[in-house]
């Protein structure tokens, strides 16, 4: 898992709601028909994913689709078969050389992409970043949709965990590896969060690293069950984690004395939730984050929003967005997931 700002797909550990695409090649291709009533020329949008047959990025091609009908904008998606550096210029150079009037990326390497993107934008393409950022290559793209404010993660966590055991008792973290900077920066939010005064009454422990390994994240689980007698709670901010410390609770029959939370994938957790091994984890809905993006990308191309720090723009039914610093936009909150909603998602 690594990330903060890089990406939301890796810092699920590269484990990747339903696109319906269609394969040509080595690439994904599907389009949107704009609905009726739209005013103006239809404008041209694609979206290029990191890779093909990957249920997550499926979701933010519904959410797309569901904005251009809305929008009334020719959505059209084309994407690699592999999340290699360098594997999504050749469809960047095809959709310049087709002239599309935007493209949307979750790219796969901020460096290697930045002559090619930049080169669209010479040619007055807008470029929206998705899910990932174009680190230190800002000037490569217009703007940024990410599907949460990744800074709320830490606090949030902590909300759910009180939640989860009365708002007292021992907690542990299984994170990820030492040096992963999403992880790391999640630690240090949830560590801020316990000093206030309402989680007094919960003690942190300990916090451990199965190095997103799920044998070692499973190894690190037992050793607090069996270190921690009085251990109340885990949080595993890694998929990988959650799922791992999942099967070690489910093993050990140890749900009803030690709950369990953390980021997750629906697909992955659902098990888990429906047995009672875990009540609610959370994760966000990149189909919010294609929407939002989908809006965006609307307004850049018809001016409606000019990105600065501080303004907003409205984007259907998720209200109004904000730009924080570095032209970046936050779709929602996180979302929670537990046995009244996990069948409805589908990554």
């Amino acid at each position: 898992m690594k990330l903060q700002h890089v990406g939301a797909t890796l810092v699920l550990g590269g484990l990747f709601f339903l696109g319906g695409c269609a394969k040509s090649g080595d690439s994904t291709a599907t389009t949107s028909t704009p609905s009726a009533g739209g005013s103006g020329t239809k404008q041209s949008v694609v979206y290029i994913p990191k890779n093909t047959g990957n249920s997550y990025f499926d979701s933010v091609i519904t959410g797309f689709e569901k904005a251009g009908k809305e929008k009334g904008f020719e959505f059209t998606t084309v994407a690699p078969a592999t999340a290699d550096a360098t594997s999504q210029i050749p469809f960047i150079k095809q959709q310049i050389q087709r002239g599309v009037n935007a493209i949307a990326i979750s790219p796969n390497s901020p460096d290697a992409l930045k002559p090619v993107l930049k080169e669209a934008m010479s040619k007055g393409i807008k470029v929206v970043s998705i899910d990932a950022d174009l680190e230190k290559n800002e000037d490569a793209r217009d703007a940024v949709v990410f599907p949460v404010d990744f800074g709320s993660i830490g606090s949030s966590q902590i909300e759910l965990m009180s939640s989860l055991i009365g708002g007292k008792g021992e907690i542990a973290i299984l994170s990820a590896t030492t040096d992963a900077p999403n992880q790391n920066a999640w630690i240090r939010g949830m560590k801020e969060s316990l000093k206030e005064a309402k989680y007094k009454d919960i003690k942190l422990v300990e916090v451990v690293y199965g190095d997103d390994e799920p044998q070692k994240s499973q190894r690190e689980t037992e050793a607090l069950l069996t270190k921690y007698p009085n251990l109340k709670g885990i949080i595993a901010p890694t998929s990988v984690g959650l799922v791992a410390a999942a099967q070690a609770l489910e093993t050990a029959q140890a749900a009803k004395r030690v709950q369990l939370t953390g980021l997750g994938l629906p697909k992955q957790m659902s098990r888990f939730v429906e047995n009672g091994t875990v009540q609610k984890f959370a994760l966000w809905d990149p189909g919010k984050m294609g929407y939002a993006a989908g809006y965006l990308v609307s307004g850049l191309l018809d001016n409606s929003i000019k990105p600065s720090v501080g303004g907003s723009f409205k984007a259907g039914d998720l209200g109004e967005l904000k730009f924080t610093d570095k032209m970046t936009v936050a779709a929602g909150p996180p979302l929670v997931f537990d046995s009244k909603n996990i069948k409805e998602y589908n990554f």
